[in-house]
């Protein structure tokens, strides 16, 4: 019989979500489906193009020539070094700041005056932030060449863009002082959830600050650092807007071309190559989703995957001693 003055609320969940869906369906899923399907065919040109499927052992052509070439080799070594080398001192500026921020025993006056300015290169475009270093390193006028010949440094104006390390070297900064400051508040969240009473614990039994960030502030945001370093490699193998309009055509030797940058250039310009720029994408999709799958095992939680191994052997042998159970049953 049929309970009388019971609400479900649960569909209105699902009615709230049709509008996601709907625009994820239409502006994510479908474009990435498009894009996957594309690299099995020969789709190329800027006008009228054709749209055929590559047959036989033809049918991975595009990821072959892909993955044998060399500018892709120079595009990945350089997005993954510039990633990790901007990655590693925002990491530590950033826990460094959230361990001082949130230390129980210092009063910091102007604390929110603080994290806006540490947080504020964020909110500026990736866009401005290009033209604007790459009027700052100027050649043969620009600021900071003005600044060094001022102070004696150098006799004459340097061509920063030309030199290959230091085109990369600005570009990690540029990475580094964007992103910092996100990653301090998304720390700092993590810390102010951590329950007050494990500190004054700590604190009693005479833990000094070092100690109480290592054993108890570290392991107890483990998840937000994990969502800190997931969305990092996400957004490092994806890194477009700086290495695009901060040093025009890729630099030196292509010392700033990173995969995205040469997906743009495959697919818009010189011989409008979709089909290999498709291919391109989808390895760079292939390689983001295995580098996370590893970060995810590596961070796990080894005590709670201990215990749920184990719950699940135990649930295991019941059910088979159950069925047994039945069987002898049965033959009686």
């Amino acid at each position: 019989m049929k309970k009388k003055g019971k609400i479900s609320y649960s569909k209105y969940g699902y009615i709230f979500c049709i509008p996601f869906m709907i625009a994820y369906l239409i502006f994510h899923f479908y474009p990435t489906l498009y894009t996957a399907i594309i690299g099995f065919t020969d789709l190329r040109g800027a006008g009228k193009i054709s749209f055929n499927f590559l047959k036989g052992a033809q049918f991975f052509e595009n990821y072959k020539i892909i993955l044998t070439n060399a500018t892709f080799h120079i595009a990945l070594k350089n997005t993954v070094r510039i990633w990790l080398c901007n990655f590693i001192p925002q990491m530590i500026m950033a826990l460094l700041l959230a361990a001082w921020f949130t230390n129980r025993r210092l009063s910091i006056p102007g604390q929110g005056a603080f994290k806006v300015l540490f947080y504020m290169p964020n909110i500026i475009t990736a866009a401005t932030v290009a033209i604007l270093f790459h009027s700052l390193f100027g050649y043969p006028m620009g600021p900071v060449n003005d600044l060094l010949m001022k102070m004696h440094i150098i006799e004459k104006p340097v061509f920063f863009l030309q030199s290959k390390a230091t085109a990369q070297g600005i570009i990690i900064f540029i990475q580094t002082w964007m992103w910092y400051g996100y990653t301090m508040i998304i720390i700092i969240s993590g810390v102010l959830g951590i329950d007050p009473e494990i500190f004054e614990a700590a604190d009693i039994d005479g833990a000094n600050g070092w100690q109480v960030f290592w054993k108890i502030t570290i392991p107890s945001i483990r998840t937000i650092m994990l969502f800190t370093l997931i969305t990092s490699l996400i957004g490092g193998l994806n890194m477009y807007d700086i290495p695009a309009l901060f040093v025009p055509n890729s630099g030196p030797d292509n010392a700033t071309l990173t995969t995205s940058v040469l997906i743009n250039t495959l697919a818009f310009r010189g011989g409008y190559l979709k089909n290999q720029a498709s291919a391109l994408s989808i390895i760079m999709f292939l390689i983001i989703v295995i580098s996370s799958a590893i970060v995810f095992y590596l961070m796990r939680d080894k005590d709670e995957a201990a215990i749920k191994k184990y719950n699940k052997k135990v649930a295991k042998e019941a059910k088979l001693a159950l069925k047994e159970k039945k069987t002898g049953v049965e033959n009686e």
